[in-house]
């Protein structure tokens, strides 16, 4: 450990440790991590490595991700030979029904249509990483953006039917990057470079000082509407 936490922060690492160990047996062992290898995630699995092992991780691969996100992938499975990190991939039918109809690149030009490409390579492998459990954990805070300021600790995700873990939603973004340097946790190289939001390589850009941290997701739509789905209040709509 290079740095000490803050007394502060020490209190909330517990709470967050002691929320995964709940979590962990009030499903009965039924709790999936969402690991998107941001910098909140990052420290999720390395607090869940260090208390609850038993927590499967998963990692949804768009086919789009930087070459960053996917080197600290591997990273994070030799830092934590223990942990359970499975992979998602989008359908290839799915992927190339998409392209055909619309374009390789057509998430730039509605909302509607990135959306679209959004649900093809993210909400449908959720949707399989989720099945069968009955909880999942998310690294949502919320100083993150306007669409949310308002998560809680645990609440109903009403979208996939089922209960979410948002552990470190009053944790800001000095705290995650305080443990990120205190126990030399593995983290995406392009954070360095001005991305404090990593998503998919073409919806994803570095941002400017002062502006709020995932104003480099999808820029080019209003900040109210920058969501992919996968945290929906209600189920989405759109067709297989």
């Amino acid at each position: 450990m290079s740095e000490q936490l803050t007394a502060e922060l020490q209190a909330k690492v517990e709470a967050t440790a002691a929320l995964l160990n709940k979590g962990h047996a009030d499903h009965e062992g039924s709790l999936v991590f969402a690991n998107s290898l941001g910098a909140e995630d990052v420290v999720i699995a390395d607090l869940i490595s260090k208390h609850c092992p038993e927590i499967r991780n998963f990692v949804l691969d768009t086919g789009r991700l930087p070459e960053e996100t996917l080197k600290l992938l591997d990273d994070v499975r030799k830092q934590y030979p223990a942990l359970q990190v499975d992979v998602y991939y989008p359908e290839a039918a799915d992927v190339e029904g998409y392209v055909a109809e619309n374009g390789i690149n057509a998430f730039y030009d509605s909302q509607d249509l990135r959306k679209g490409c959004c649900f093809v390579r993210k909400i449908k492998p959720l949707k399989r990483a989720l099945s069968g459990n009955k909880a999942w954990i998310t690294g949502l805070r919320r100083e993150q953006s306007v669409t949310r300021d308002e998560i809680q600790f645990e609440e109903w995700d009403e979208g996939n039917n089922m209960h979410k873990l948002n552990p470190l939603a009053d944790w800001s973004e000095k705290e995650v990057w305080a443990y990120i340097k205190a126990y030399d946790v593995p983290y995406n190289e392009l954070h360095d470079k001005h991305y404090p939001s990593i998503g998919c390589a073409p919806c994803t850009r570095a941002i400017s000082m002062g502006e709020d941290v995932r104003s480099g997701r999808w820029w080019w739509e209003n900040p109210e509407n920058r969501e992919c789905g996968l945290h929906p209040a209600t189920p989405l709509n759109f067709k297989k």
